[in-house]
């Protein structure tokens, strides 16, 4: 029995990560970086949603997202410099889509947005001296930011002002600029000269902004270095900008001074990241075509050309990986909750039930372009919330049990019949065990057969279901047993039937692995060996990520029996798990079940696996699976047993192999009653991880209480015990001195009687 945490526990804290640590571990996710289109424009457009909004067809979308970044979309459209459209990825394969036509489609297109309701006009007002691009913008950017704005110009009328702003543009252009103008609230006074209107209108604005050439007429050889500066001495705004795109975010630049210098805070301060910027966004370009640019000549063709847009993001680990589309979050997210739920002392824990749903396998790492190791947080979590008395038992403890049971009661370790030590132990892992064990006999009687110095036998479990569980120290506690065992033995060379075994081995200290594949590979298979002449899928482990000899060895005895191995997308290193690993399938069966058909979308063909928990999930999802030595020894595995025929063949293989091979009687244990199962009570208990073993100690505690009740409807008795931290429930009828069994439930209650 693992002993429970009481209700009362007291919670002890442990951090999980340092504030660098998980900041280091956050910056490896590049999911949230922007689009590379969007980095270059220094004027924040989201390019990435303009053009998704075009090619759904909604221009008036389109042209709300553009005229959100200027105050002049005409001009800026007109004779924007466009660096986004050289950093289009589509570049590297073909033409990069044509961003400046999508624009132009968008107002040629899109109805204007509304304007915003009635807002508050802000108390100080704002001059602006001249005229040039960088002062019209920033006319526009604070009017928009509800001052009131008067600007003194020399020109008469907005057609004149708008073409020394910027001269040589289009009429079609400079018609609707004048447009946009003459609606906005802005006072102009015509006529003027810039530099005595300064003299003499100085003091009746908060905010005084000049044109370049203006500002050097009032202030000869005023240094401007940079696209904006804040004159404190002779308070004043202005800028020397190139380009059009140069000085509309100049002008955004310095609407921000101005703002904040109203509101008398320091300019410089938390300014955020202005301008254009380098982006770490991974985009993949697998399976994306070479394409040439369409011409924008009316809406269809500006929503064609919208589609050949790849809508840059990195998914890697999204497209993958189950759990992570299940929880509909990426790595860096889901990192930053988990940390959250662990840190918490007293309260709800809602994260746990995703903490115990990963697989930890270790795909997304492989996937992730940075190396992002989602099961390693996951792992570190189970274990730091574990240490902390946070993670309650119930969700492991089965597999836990299974796990203690399999090194008790099912272990087996023998030195083959004639060796005081042996050169060699098979170590086939308690799944194999489990499902498999004909095959597992005959591939230690062809190992004792075939290999010089004896081969030893152990049948336990390797410890990856505590180290899974997050309980390290009974994962101590069960290399520690391992080592001693192995010790007796001489510290033979261990072979492996299972990847995750020779894994979980491989981190002992002074032991060779090797896996059985590496062993046949070296001695031939046997001559029986069943041929399979027909295409397979192999699905690699994933406790053979990493390990290439293995995923080859197995491609190579495949084809050696005859087997077509077809290739599958994500497979070797970037192979899914089968929803087995890290005990989700006890923790969360929906996910592992979407992990389970995660692996199986790949292909239609059978599956070959070198796993026995693959090989029986894949099973019970109605595919045709095997497992390698099943072909090497011409052997079946069981069709999907339970969970009591798992521990039943355990122990059975035990049983038979000391009785066969080193001739100990093992005396079978008279229940002194019969115990019969009706068919939805043995599919009830295997849903519910009810042992048949369980509802026998019911029963014995049955036969000493004497204590149940009867069902009045149906007649059926019921009686309960408690084993454990679980107290089981049984339904049953008595038949022939005997039961049979109707219902089986369990529940973690405890059950007092008081007088």
């Amino acid at each position: 029995m693992i002993e429970e945490r009481a209700s009362t526990h007291v919670y002890r804290q442990k951090r999980m990560f340092t504030k660098e640590e998980l900041e280091a571990r956050e910056h490896l996710c590049v999911h949230e970086q922007p689009p590379y289109c969007n980095a270059a424009c220094p004027l924040k457009l989201d390019t990435k949603a303009m053009i998704a909004a075009v090619s759904a067809g909604d221009f008036d979308r389109a042209l709300a997202l553009y005229d959100k970044i200027t105050p002049f979309p005409h001009i800026l459209c007109a004779l924007c410099e466009a660096p986004c459209e050289g950093k289009c990825k589509l570049h590297e394969v073909g033409e990069g889509v044509s961003i400046r036509e999508l624009e132009t489609a968008a107002l040629r297109f899109g109805a204007p947005p509304k304007k915003r309701g009635l807002l508050r006009k802000k108390n100080k007002k704002a001059a602006i001296f001249g005229g040039d691009l960088f002062t019209l913008f920033l006319a526009g950017e604070l009017c928009r930011k509800m001052y009131p704005v008067t600007v003194f110009c020399q020109q008469d009328g907005y057609a004149a002002f708008l073409r020394a702003c910027a001269s040589g543009m289009p009429e079609e252009i400079l018609a609707a600029s004048e447009q946009t103008l003459s609606r906005m609230d802005i006072t102009f006074v015509w006529n003027t000269d810039p530099a005595e209107a300064f003299a003499e209108k100085n003091a009746s604005f908060d905010l005084r902004c000049a044109a370049y050439d203006t500002a050097q007429l009032l202030f000869p050889g005023l240094a401007v270095d940079e696209a904006v500066m804040v004159c404190r001495e002779h308070r004043l705004i202005t800028g020397r900008t190139q380009g059009v795109l140069g000085a509309a975010f100049g002008a955004k630049k310095a609407a921000l001074s101005a703002d904040r210098l109203a509101q008398n805070l320091d300019p410089a301060n938390t300014r955020g990241e202005e301008g254009s910027v380098e982006t770490r966004l991974y985009t993949s370009l697998d399976g994306v075509s070479p394409s040439q640019r369409i011409p924008c000549t009316d809406r269809a063709s500006a929503v064609a050309e919208a589609k050949r847009c790849i809508q840059c993001r990195c998914e890697e680990c999204i497209k993958g990986c189950a759990y992570l589309q299940h929880y509909k979050k990426f790595p860096r997210i889901l990192t930053r909750e988990i940390y959250n739920n662990v840190s918490i002392i007293m309260g709800d824990h809602m994260m746990n039930k995703p903490i115990n749903a990963c697989s930890l396998c270790g795909q997304c790492s492989v996937l992730c372009p940075n190396g992002y190791d989602m099961a390693e947080v996951c792992h570190i979590a189970r274990q730091n919330m574990v240490t902390t008395g946070k993670m309650p038992l119930a969700p492991h403890e089965f597999a836990l049990m299974d796990m203690l049971f399999s090194n008790d009661e099912a272990f087996l370790c023998r030195p083959q019949p004639g060796y005081a030590q042996c050169k060699y132990v098979f170590f086939p892992g308690c799944q194999a065990t489990a499902i498999a064990p004909a095959t597992v006999r005959a591939a230690y009687l062809d190992l004792c057969q075939r290999l010089e110095g004896g081969v030893a036998l152990m049948l336990g479990c390797c410890g990856a279901i505590c180290d899974w569980a997050g309980r390290y120290e009974m994962y101590d506690d069960t290399v520690k047993f391992l080592d001693e065992q192995l010790a007796r033995l001489g510290n033979p060379t261990v072979i492996t039937g299972c990847p995750t075994c020779k894994k979980q081995l491989s981190s002992h200290a002074q032991l060779e692995i090797h896996g059985i594949w590496e062993i046949l590979e070296a001695i031939g298979v046997p001559e029986k060996a069943k041929r399979l002449e027909k295409p397979v899928a192999v699905h690699d482990a994933c406790g053979a990520r990493g390990d290439k000899a293995t995923q080859q060895s197995i491609r190579r005895i495949a084809e050696s029996l005859g087997c077509q191995v077809t290739q599958t997308p994500y497979e070797g290193d970037k192979s899914p798990c089968c929803g087995y690993g890290g005990l989700t399938q006890y923790t969360n069966r929906e996910v592992a079940k979407e992990m389970t058909d995660k692996c199986l979308e790949r292909s239609d063909l059978p599956y070959l696996s070198y796993c026995m928990a693959c090989r029986d999930r894949f099973a019970r999802e109605g595919r045709e699976s095997m497992h390698l030595l099943e072909l090497v020894y011409g052997t079946s595995a069981d069709h999907c047993p339970d969970i009591s025929a798992k521990r039943y063949n355990r122990l059975s293989l035990k049983h038979h192999l000391l009785e066969e091979i080193w001739n100990e009687e093992v005396i079978a244990m008279d229940l002194g009653f019969t115990v019969a199962y009706t068919p939805e009570a043995e599919a009830m208990m295997d849903d519910r991880m009810i042992l048949k073993t369980d509802v026998i100690r019911v029963l014995q505690s049955l036969r000493q209480t004497g204590e149940a009740i009867r069902e009045e409807n149906s007649g059926l008795l019921l009686t309960r015990a408690r084993l454990g931290n679980v107290t089981f429930w049984v339904k049953y009828e008595e038949v022939d001195g005997g039961y049979r069994v109707h219902r089986a439930y369990s529940h973690r209650m405890n059950i007092v009687n008081r007088l």
